[in-house]
């Protein structure tokens, strides 16, 4: 079964890096920085609302 990390859980794993650390991502091509935050309130009933990492597109 996979672990689901809630935004909560991020917050505070975040709160232990310094504050002005910049945020990556794994993509495709390595890694990219995080540029911006998509929001899906939910995908269907019984479906968690999520929150998507987005990756620069100037990398």
């Amino acid at each position: 079964m996979a672990i689901i990390m809630t935004v909560a859980q991020l917050l505070d794993a975040l709160m232990q890096m310094p504050r002005d650390a910049v945020v990556l991502m794994e993509t495709d091509g390595g890694l990219s920085r995080v540029d911006a935050l998509d929001f899906v309130e939910d995908h269907g009933p019984g479906a968690p609302a999520e929150v998507i990492l987005l990756p620069s597109m100037d990398e």
